[in-house]
């Protein structure tokens, strides 16, 4: 991006019909200055680009934000069905060995891991824990593709490995799939999403405590955030519908049998700094990873949340989701759960199978794609913008709505890298 351009104005875009709108705001609210040279004052107008000059616009934009591309809002006649229908039939196969072979992948990793905490020395257990967290996220994962039907044939084999893949992680298999399932359905709908969504202004402004809580929450407490969605959702029984319920408390008895088994086996091997070192502190990495991808893969300054009257299902799959490319040894030991626009689109395609479709996606429907691949200024965007919704803007910063209380946001803006 040229130096005039990036410290001349300010913009967050949104998506209505088949034009990309832009209006312009304050100067911190979105682009982060990369260099303290060249720096030049303008004010910030609002711009709405030509068809001729949309696409230099959303690439300028793409920098900003730290993506490699925000894709063209895809077209309103454009149906989820015809985008699944170019996927080639393949993608949906079940392969048993390749299921397997995860859950090899993920248990020989978790193994490994638990081998390094034992044997590192103490400056090297975070890096223990960083492997061990990461392969614990491979777990989910296969529970993940359990709970979509998409592991194996045989229905009973998934919710039993569901069930067993979500205990180390405390989790409890049927509510969170029942939860999940809600969230595929209604991806970026403003109230019916059960993952992330924005802080709606009434409930910032209902509490001063609150509101402290949701700045450090949204703030630099996010890339744990899954802890706080973890029980709030997924223990209350009176969530779930009277069909739910009973499937409800099995999964809790099971992972309530875990922790008064497990843990006190852990303790009584190795004591409470064993349980610290063995257990919560890789379960504490795998949080990092669940609230990294969750927010990863539906935050962004022009990717909306809707009211479900103006909600597009094709716009939402395709749109509002992101492709995010992360190192590769993470990658393999998750599955490629990070390939997560097919996944919205179709959730029977495999973990292994993500891939061949994003490929068949790039291909066919490559320009309506957001991707990226991971780096700081994508981090610092979500975390320093995107904050309460604003049905126009997407967001609004914690820091323009109470710029005196939100100095963990002013403080991030200020000691994050911006490197993309």
């Amino acid at each position: 991006m040229s130096g005039s351009f990036e410290h001349s104005f300010c913009c967050v875009c949104y998506l209505k019909g088949k034009r990309l709108h832009a209006k312009g705001i304050r100067h911190q609210q979105l682009l982060f200055p990369k260099r303290r040279t060249k720096v030049l004052q303008a004010v910030a107008v609002p711009i709405v680009p030509s068809p001729a000059d949309s696409a230099e616009f959303r690439k300028q934009l793409a920098e900003s934000y730290g993506f490699m591309q925000i894709g063209e809002p895809l077209p309103e006649n454009v149906k989820l069905k015809d985008v699944l229908d170019t996927l080639p039939k393949k993608v949906f196969e079940i392969d048993d060995l390749k299921a397997w072979r995860s859950v090899l992948i993920s248990l020989t990793s978790y193994a490994l891991g638990l081998f390094m905490i034992s044997k590192a020395p103490w400056y090297l257990l975070p890096l223990a824990w960083a492997w061990t967290g990461t392969a614990a996220t491979g777990f989910f994962v296969i529970g993940h593709d359990c709970a979509h039907k998409s592991f194996s044939k045989n229905k009973l084999v998934e919710d039993v490995v569901g069930t067993l893949a979500f205990l180390p992680l405390i989790y409890p298999y049927e509510p969170w799939r029942f939860k999940h399932d809600q969230h595929h359905a209604k991806t970026n709908m403003l109230h019916e999403d059960t993952a992330w969504h924005p802080i709606w202004k009434e409930e910032f402004d209902s509490s001063p405590v609150l509101r402290k809580a949701i700045i450090y929450g949204y703030g630099p407490f996010r890339p744990l955030m899954s802890i706080a969605h973890w029980l709030i959702w997924h223990f209350d029984v009176n969530k779930f519908r009277p069909s739910e319920v009973n499937k409800v408390k099995i999964s809790l008895a099971c992972v309530f049998a875990f922790m008064a088994i497990g843990w006190p086996l852990i303790i009584y091997n190795t004591g409470i700094m064993g349980w610290i070192k063995f257990w919560l502190m890789p379960w504490l990495g795998y949080h990092f990873w669940m609230s990294t991808f969750t927010m990863v893969h539906h935050s962004a300054p022009h990717i909306p949340f809707k009211s479900s009257t103006e909600w597009n299902a094709a716009q939402a799959q395709v749109n509002g989701t992101v492709h995010c490319d992360y190192p590769r040894w993470i990658e393999i030991l998750c599955h490629d759960i990070s390939v997560h626009i097919p996944h919205h689109i179709s959730p029977r395609i495999p973990s292994y199978n993500l891939r061949a479709a994003h490929k068949s996606l790039q291909e066919k429907w490559g320009k309506y794609l957001n991707e990226a691949t991971w780096n700081w200024r994508l981090m610092k965007t979500i975390l320093t913008i995107c904050h309460v919704y604003d049905k126009e803007q997407n967001y609004v910063s914690f820091e323009q709505l109470a710029p005196k209380e939100s100095k963990p946001i002013t403080f991030l803006r200020k000691v994050m890298p911006d490197y993309a």
